[in-house]
This record gives C-alpha cells, sequence and structure tokens, in this order.
C-alpha cells in the first residue's frame, strides 16, 4: 500500500535536475557540456584540510563527539568571528551541525509548530521552504525585485506579518542572486521581528565568497557583516561547503539564542548523534592561516570570473538587475531573449551544450524572465560558453 505523509505534496524536486540529468547522458554520447548550473565551488577541497581528515583517520579518530561537534572546533569557530569580524561568539552557543541543511532541520524542527509560518524571500533557496514544511510549517512568499536588490525590506516584512507568522529567514550574500545586507539593513529586520515576538533566522552559508567592485583590491573591502553583530538572539547558519570548499564531507554550524541550546542539543541527540567526525577534524585545519591563503586566492579567481562573466552576458541582451557582491552566482533577467527560462534553458543545452539554472527552480515570482549563471568553471570555459551563446543568440 502506497500512503505518503501528505506533506510531500508541497514539497518539490529540482527542477533543473531534469537538465542535469539530460546534461550526463549528453555528455555520456560525447557531447562537451560546459556546467554553469552547478552550485559549489569546482575547486578541491584545499590540501591541508584533506590531510587532516587522512590524519584523523589514521589516527583512529572516527568515534562519536558531542552532539555539539568536537569542543576545539567549536571554539575555532568562535574564534573565527573574533578575528574576522571582531564579533564575541562563545563557543557554548555554536552548534556544529551536518551541512548548513542540518541546521536548518534542527532550527524548524525546533521553533516551528503546526501550521506557523515563516515568512521567505522570494526568489530563493528552494530547500529552504522545503525543509520548513517537513516541520509541519508554512512558507509564506515575499516577493523582492531590484528596487530593494532583492532582499526583504522592514515595509515588506511589517505587511507579510500575520498572527500565524513564527518568523523570517534571509539569507546574506543570497542564492540565487548574490545581494548582500548591509548591517544597518540586519539590524532593521530583527527590530522587526523582535517587535512581534517571532525569530529571525540569517543563512550566512556563502560569507567569504563576496567581492568589491573590480576597482577595489581584494581585501581592502571589509566581508558581508555577520548577523552575530546585530544581537544574541538571532539564529545564523553557516557551512564548511562553500568558501571552505567542503561541499561532500557535509558539514556546517549554527549560531543558537542562549535560551533555545537545550532544545536544540536534545534534538540534535536524537536526530543525527553527531556530525561526522573526520570531516570535523578536517574542519579544524580550515583556519590556518596557510588554508586561507589558499581560500584568498580561489576568491579572488572568483572575483575575475564574475567580472569577465557578467559584462559579457549584458553584451549578449540580458539584464542583470541584481548587484552579485557575493556567492558565485549570476541571477539575470532573459526576458528580452525568451518568453520563457527553462524552455529556454532546456534550448540551451541541447544546441550549445551551456547548462544553466531556470528561474522555476527559485519560486514564483516572475521565475520565466529569469535563468542563473554559475561562475563554477574557469575563464576559459566561460569564455567558450559565452561564444556558444552569442552564435545561438545572432549577436
Amino acid at each position: 500500500m502506497y500512503r505518503p505523509a501528505a506533506r510531500l505534496a508541497d514539497i518539490e524536486p529540482f527542477h533543473v535536475v531534469e537538465l542535469l540529468t539530460r546534461a550526463r547522458q549528453l555528455e555520456a554520447e560525447g557531447r562537451d557540456i560546459i556546467h554553469m548550473e552547478v552550485g559549489e565551488p569546482d575547486f578541491p577541497t584545499p590540501e591541508p584540510i584533506a590531510q587532516a581528515a587522512i590524519n584523523a583517520i589514521a589516527g583512529g579518530k572516527t568515534m562519536y563527539t558531542q552532539a555539539f561537534g568536537l569542543p576545539e572546533l567549536r571554539q575555532a569557530i568562535s574564534d573565527f568571528y573574533r578575528q574576522r569580524y571582531g564579533v564575541d561568539v562563545p563557543a557554548r552557543r555554536i552548534a556544529v551541525t551536518n551541512g548548513a541543511s542540518g541546521a536548518l532541520n534542527l532550527a524548524f524542527a525546533c521553533l516551528t509548530n503546526p501550521g506557523d509560518e515563516w515568512l521567505l524571500a522570494d526568489p530563493g533557496y528552494p530547500c529552504n521552504r522545503h525543509i520548513l514544511r517537513t516541520y509541519e510549517g508554512r512558507p509564506q512568499a515575499i516577493a523582492v525585485g531590484p528596487e530593494s536588490n532583492f532582499q526583504p525590506t522592514p515595509a515588506q516584512v511589517g505587511a507579510a506579518w500575520n498572527a500565524r507568522t513564527a518568523g523570517l529567514l534571509v539569507a546574506s550574500p543570497a542564492n540565487p542572486t548574490g545581494t548582500l545586507l548591509t548591517l544597518p539593513e540586519i539590524a532593521a529586520l530583527a527590530d522587526i521581528c523582535r517587535t512581534r515576538n517571532g525569530h529571525f533566522m540569517v543563512d550566512e552559508i556563502y560569507h567569504g565568497l563576496t567581492y568589491a567592485p573590480k576597482e577595489v583590491p581584494l581585501g581592502d573591502e571589509c566581508d558581508a557583516p555577520t548577523a552575530c553583530a546585530a544581537g544574541d538572539d538571532i539564529w545564523v547558519i553557516n557551512s564548511f561547503s562553500k568558501y571552505f570548499q567542503m561541499t561532500g564531507w557535509r558539514l556546517g554550524w549554527m549560531v543558537i539564542p542562549e535560551p533555545y541550546l537545550r532544545d536544540v542539543e536534545k534534538l540534535a541527540q536524537n536526530l543525527v548523534l553527531c556530525p561526522s567526525t573526520p570531516a570535523q577534524h578536517a574542519a579544524l585545519a580550515a583556519f590556518r592561516p596557510e588554508t586561507i591563503a589558499i581560500l584568498e586566492e580561489r576568491r579572488a579567481e572568483f572575483r575575475r570570473r564574475r567580472d569577465f562573466l557578467a559584462p559579457a552576458l549584458e553584451a549578449l541582451g540580458f539584464r542583470i538587475t541584481a548587484r552579485p557582491e557575493g556567492a558565485f552566482y549570476l541571477y539575470c533577467d532573459s526576458s528580452a531573449l525568451a518568453a520563457d527560462s527553462f524552455a529556454l534553458a532546456r534550448d540551451l543545452l541541447e544546441k550549445t551544450g551551456v547548462a544553466a539554472t531556470p528561474g522555476l527552480d527559485f519560486g514564483a515570482n516572475a521565475p520565466e524572465k529569469h535563468i542563473r549563471f554559475a561562475y563554477t568553471t574557469g575563464v576559459d570555459r566561460l569564455a567558450e560558453a559565452v561564444e556558444r551563446l552569442r552564435r545561438y543568440f545572432g549577436r
């Protein structure tokens, strides 16, 4: 007898998987596919991190850890907040998690009652709303656009808030747009949540991958501000996947408001026991100076790619209406080139071998007008993709 839970009707697959499956088929047939749909760095995990894992395994460090992770890793993350952001985040408030997705699961499990609504930006990362639905919550979309740099404003949050609203989740840098919130903007959103006795959660998984305008030397600009600087009642989620380039290691962390520490710990003990022990020992090497030096070189390369690709796409007729200040995406308005971005993405794959993600994956806010290109491949391949697109559009 097949009788799945009713919630599954609201949980959609990634539409881009259809395109990715087709891309793999084409590759198997000998076609050259340029992957600009993949949301992960193309660089391997830095060698010091990988070697730390090898050493840990060789040394037998493979047993369970505490539910919130290795104390020394929690302290290293605390030290990282102090060194990079000048913010004091006590190690006791940091939980190491099974990726940022694991952190979101724990947070929504802790804070969401059946029927509770959470405000989420549209466009936004689709798994957020689906994880929420798994815990019987209801996503309430806030349509965001160029006028607010694709981030929700306090006025929008206030207008959308109702008696069922439990809280607000934002992302900075955001996926799919790469846009940032300033610290005053974060503080204003936190204040409106406080005045309504709601929760405020900030996804910071692309922190570290931020870029000033190309005329500003890399390293002279400040990183994106952390929401930890705007109050100790804010839930902050981060990851080792993006900046630290540990996607498959499935490791992240969450900064938890003090009153909820025991609640989240109980959930972690029951749902996951603990994060991967070898991955945690590997992550201890992520904060070493030699590792950071590698990561900063790669950040410079991501900025070089962005600065090449953005004007090249605009010359073809795409409009980049978001300011791509972080992550590794360009969210483009493709309406001047095609009426349906999903049909366009399929056609580009079949006829040019360029794989991109249609707006359909990111919400209901004009998805047919938008397409996301990830600059997670080298500039030479990006140039080849642009040339293929130029021929396709006859430009």
